[in-house]
């Protein structure tokens, strides 16, 4: 009788422990699920057409986002290649950085216009000024990696882009530091035709 009770017990303890390892939390809930970012017209980790180029019309791709965390106020789009530096410094190539894209968006269309503010009211820059930069690495040497990423933030940017692209950049990344609710990632491949 006694080898029952502590049988019993035994279950117990192991179902309360087995129910806590669950992931996502207490109570079993369901893990949220991450960010998940697409660039239209590539795989992740693939070559980039020369349409989005430098060596091609270099028109912004269709970018679309899901699983967007709860609480999301806006959304940043950051394009940058990891290789490219600029005038010998630790800055990398900025390529594009779109802020204050509203939490209702699930994308941006393709061939986004030049100019500081978007329709839909965010804000863009990159290294060429008001506009989408498509990646152009020189053809000698390695396909350089351009990273898009995606964070979702629980507040909005209060600025407007500087004359200074890459000081914008520093100020905007600042200000969203501890208001990340999620981030997707999504790698491109480029050098320019030899």
């Amino acid at each position: 009788m006694r080898f029952l009770g502590l049988l019993s017990v035994f279950m117990f303890v192991a179902a309360i422990t087995a129910g806590a390892q669950t992931p996502g939390g207490q109570g079993g809930a369901p893990a949220a699920k991450p960010m998940v970012m697409t660039v239209m017209g590539f795989a992740d980790g693939a070559d980039i057409p020369a349409k989005y180029t430098q060596a091609g019309e270099q028109t912004s791709p269709a970018i679309s986002w899901t699983n967007t965390p709860a609480g999301t106020v806006s959304f940043l789009l950051h394009m940058h290649d990891v290789e490219g530096t600029r005038n010998r410094t630790t800055d990398d190539q900025l390529h594009w950085l779109v802020w204050n894209i509203p939490a209702t968006a699930t994308g941006l269309p393709e061939g986004i216009p030049m100019g500081a503010q978007l329709q839909n009211g965010a804000y863009q820059i990159s290294a060429s000024g008001l506009v989408y930069r498509g990646p152009g690495a020189p053809a000698a040497g390695p396909r350089h990696h351009y990273t898009f990423e995606i964070f979702a933030l629980d507040t909005k940017v209060d600025m407007q882009p500087g004359s200074d692209p890459f000081e914008t950049r520093t100020n905007v990344m600042k200000a969203i530091q501890g208001h990340v609710l999620g981030k997707a990632v999504y790698v491109g491949l480029f050098h320019r035709p030899q």
